[in-house]
């Protein structure tokens, strides 16, 4: 009986490794039988890219920040000497270049006097620069004033010289 069973399970693993080749087989069969595979046609070519020129982009020009000096004042006085309408000359020709340019005009005095004396003192002389850089073509509505006093110091020494520097009209570049 051993060999029955035997002989069972070798003609099973015979017929099974068979079907298993034929299978196999078949498989490459059908693929070499297929007809042959059809070409993708390639994508038709792309037009041809015609160069247009770029246009000048205007870059937005840089603004060149004037660079304006200080007016200095006698003592007790809001009148311009003419080293300080020199001066003004000077600066309204760098405002006058960079148009989009606002200023603040600063009024400021030494230490001497009271708190509001030199308060007014010092809107005087801010308004005796506006003036006259307006005259000399800086449009009016590009300048602020205002005034310190003698509460922003430029040298807060307590001698002539000090306070010969504190005697001005500060101008300040904005955007």
């Amino acid at each position: 009986m051993l060999r029955k069973e035997w002989l069972v399970f070798a003609l099973v693993a015979v017929f099974l490794v068979t079907m298993f080749a034929c299978a196999k087989k078949q498989t490459t069969d059908v693929e070499t039988d297929a007809e042959p595979a059809t070409e993708v046609p390639a994508p038709p070519p792309e037009p041809p890219v015609e160069e247009v020129e770029e246009a000048a982009v205007e870059e937005p020009e840089m603004v060149k920040m004037p660079v304006l000096n200080d007016v200095f004042f006698e003592f007790d006085k809001s009148t311009l000497t003419d080293e300080a309408k020199q001066t003004l000359a000077d600066n309204a020709t760098q405002l006058k270049d960079a148009e989009m340019v606002m200023i603040t005009v600063e009024g400021h005095c030494d230490e001497r006097g009271t708190n509001a004396y030199n308060l007014a003192l010092g809107e005087r002389r801010a308004k005796a620069a506006i003036d006259y850089l307006a005259s000399l073509g800086v449009a009016a509505n590009r300048m602020d004033m205002i005034s310190y006093g003698e509460e922003r110091p430029f040298d807060p020494g307590h001698t002539e010289a000090a306070w010969e520097q504190n005697r001005r009209a500060h101008f300040v570049v904005k955007q």
